[in-house]
């Protein structure tokens, strides 16, 4: 059952969005890094699941790249919500 009260979606704030995208690259490295080291006492099919893992975190790292130029290009057109 629906209420009478009227709900706002927030605005779309983007000002930030550059530094929380190097800050979940950064995260996303630091991922990588720990999985690797951890691959010395895996099994092989361990080792296989981290490598996957990796390359579809590198593909993450890869696209949060992309957006970063998108962000920063709509930043210098003056893009303020």
């Amino acid at each position: 059952m629906m209420n009478d009260k009227s709900y706002q979606s927030n605005p779309d704030d983007r000002s930030d969005n550059v530094e929380k995208l190097q800050d979940m690259i950064e995260n996303t490295l630091e991922n990588i890094d720990e999985s690797e080291a951890a691959m010395g006492l895996s099994t092989e099919e361990e080792k296989q699941m981290i490598k996957q893992k990796n390359e579809n975190r590198r593909t993450s790292i890869d696209a949060m790249r992309s957006e970063i130029k998108d962000e920063e290009a709509a930043r210098k057109s003056g893009y303020t919500e």
